[in-house]
């Protein structure tokens, strides 16, 4: 390698350690304040966690309950992504298919892409009135039904594309083999999608986990709480315990990071996926 080479590798190695190092130290500066109590963080923003008090996370599991804001938080995102993702692959197949051409399937189809475009927030006031009339306020299947719903147009978005561009002979084979439509999509077309589908998991999961703006509006007891709401209440109208809330913060944001070490791979040939031809 030429010294001119040497030196771009070496400044872009640079920007790319500094850049990391600013990217993860919010979530690093977090983790130390999660072991430590507000009293010590007061006196030093900055202090290492010596001691570390290991037993704030059992304090939030017990005393403030974190325990039933995740299963609350585990059971509405896996609802939701089960929904999403079932109904949004079996749409985006039948959008991508030249089979399944119908009168009206692009204009259909561009009317959900325009619906992208929207803030959620312009919904809520009708979703909120719609759940109510059906009694799903405060419950876990009216927070499913609402992230669903409101992520079903993007799912099929990205999933069209990739439904696609999959050849048409291995549908037309797997027919000629006596397939039906169910066999040829579950048993087929599901498999060669799986990198697509596993990025539309890890995409919707990361926002079902996190979301606030709905569950904000359509949960209002305590019991129906999910992680972000229950973080958002440890703040109280005079006084900020900031250990315990970066303690609910870590609980919260530990299964997306785990989630994502064992789906990453899949995540990145899902997104590169179709970029090179040939």
């Amino acid at each position: 390698m030429s010294p001119g080479r040497r030196i771009v590798s070496g400044v872009i190695l640079i920007v790319l350690l500094g850049y990391t190092v600013w990217a993860v130290w919010p979530y690093v500066w977090t983790a130390m304040m999660s072991l430590r109590t507000t009293e010590e963080i007061l006196r030093d923003y900055y202090g290492l966690p010596i001691p570390a008090h290991w037993d704030k996370f059992t304090e939030a599991w017990t005393r403030f309950g974190f325990g039933n804001y995740l299963r609350n938080s585990i059971l509405v995102t896996l609802g939701s992504i089960v929904i999403v993702t079932s109904v949004g692959s079996m749409a985006a197949y039948a959008f991508g298919r030249p089979r399944y051409v119908f009168r009206g399937r692009e204009l259909l189809f561009g009317l959900i892409f325009i619906s992208i475009m929207f803030p959620p927030q312009i919904m809520l006031l009708a979703l909120f009135q719609l759940l109510a009339k059906y009694g799903l306020i405060n419950t876990r299947l009216g927070l499913i039904l609402a992230y669903a719903g409101a992520e079903l147009p993007f799912t099929i978005y990205l999933l069209r594309a990739f439904f696609a561009q999959i050849p048409a002979e291995i549908e037309d084979a797997a027919r000629v083999d006596g397939c039906g439509e169910w066999v040829v999509f579950s048993r087929i077309m599901i498999p060669i999608a799986w990198p697509a589908l596993t990025t539309t998991i890890i995409l919707n999961f990361i926002l079902f986990w996190n979301e606030f703006a709905y569950a904000v509006v359509l949960i209002t007891e305590q019991k129906a709480r999910t992680l972000p709401l229950a973080v958002m209440f440890l703040q109280g109208e005079t006084f900020v315990d900031v250990g315990m809330l970066a303690t609910g913060m870590m609980i919260s944001t530990i299964p997306v990071i785990v989630l994502y070490m064992f789906l990453s791979e899949w995540f990145v040939k899902g997104m590169t996926m179709g970029a090179v031809k040939g």
